[in-house]
């Protein structure tokens, strides 16, 4: 791997700040607000954004980079497929939970549903990233999917997966302050009390940890390599025909040397192809 020692700092960087994230949320709710419960009160409300920020921000982020782990390289496609299926489950899980936190706090305490900007596109971010995952589910995961249709979807699966990240990161902003506003009153918000510059720097970790993210995220030279011993799909007649992706490697621990070496112009000729099967970004 280019670069590795750059890319274990930034991994360190990341995993320590995103912990950090987590950590700063429970003690803003365990510390400076009425802690958690499940009682449609004020300490349910707090599950909202601890769930968030553990699942919709820290658990999506490494799911994100998890195919860049260099370390993962020798482990089969398809189990690195439900690695990061999984972690994006688990994050979309505790978003939903989240969610029912919020509604039911709302409905408990008779404060209107879904009316700040905040709500919007927190539900849109949800939905969009539900929908993220079923399509991905059927057609990176199952292999009922030809290969062109993978190819035209990998770049708009890779995009859309980072819009949506970005996306949860400046909701989660807009939630922190909103919080700030309504709750603090004696001493007021504008008056940067203790709490408001604790939950401040929280929103500064949460920023640099999408930052790291995603710049792990976007560089070129930090992809999964090609597996060696996978055969080019070649074009026949016009249908492509070949073995499916994944097949050749069954666990992280041995990784046999392939006899069959890619010619460059097989490389340069199937390239999108292979994006779609074995150079993901995400």
């Amino acid at each position: 791997m280019e670069d590795y020692g750059r890319f274990l700092a930034l991994l360190g960087s990341a995993l320590l700040v995103g912990f950090l994230s987590v950590i700063f949320t429970l003690v803003w709710v365990l510390h400076y607000r009425e802690g958690l419960a499940w009682d449609g009160g004020a300490a349910e409300f707090n599950w909202h954004p601890v769930l968030i920020l553990t699942g919709f921000v820290f658990v999506q982020g490494i799911a994100i980079i998890v195919y860049r782990l260099p370390w993962t390289w020798k482990c089969s496609k398809v189990l690195m497929k439900l690695i990061h299926a999984g972690l994006n489950t688990i994050a979309l899980t505790l978003a939903i939970i989240s969610l029912v936190a919020v509604f039911d706090f709302h409905n408990t305490a008779k404060i209107p549903n879904m009316y700040s900007l905040h709500s919007w596109i927190g539900l849109t971010a949800v939905i969009l990233y539900s929908l993220q995952l079923v399509l991905g589910f059927v057609v990176f995961l199952l292999p009922f999917a030809p290969i062109s249709l993978r190819a035209a979807l990998m770049p708009i699966h890779v995009y859309s997966g980072l819009l949506i990240f970005g996306t949860v990161i400046a909701t989660v902003l807009m939630g922190i302050t909103e919080k700030l506003i309504f709750a603090l009153k004696a001493p007021p918000y504008r008056d940067s009390p203790e709490e408001a510059l604790f939950v401040n720097t929280l929103g500064l970790l949460v920023v640099v940890f999408g930052g790291i993210i995603l710049w792990m995220a976007t560089r070129p030279h930090w992809k999964r390599p090609l597996e060696p011993n996978s055969k080019v799909q070649e074009k026949i007649g016009g249908k492509y025909e070949g073995n499916q992706e994944g097949l050749t490697k069954t666990d992280c621990n041995d990784r046999e040397n392939s006899d069959v070496e890619l010619s460059s112009e097989a490389r340069k000729q199937h390239l999108s192809l292979d994006d779609a099967g074995q150079r993901s970004t995400m």
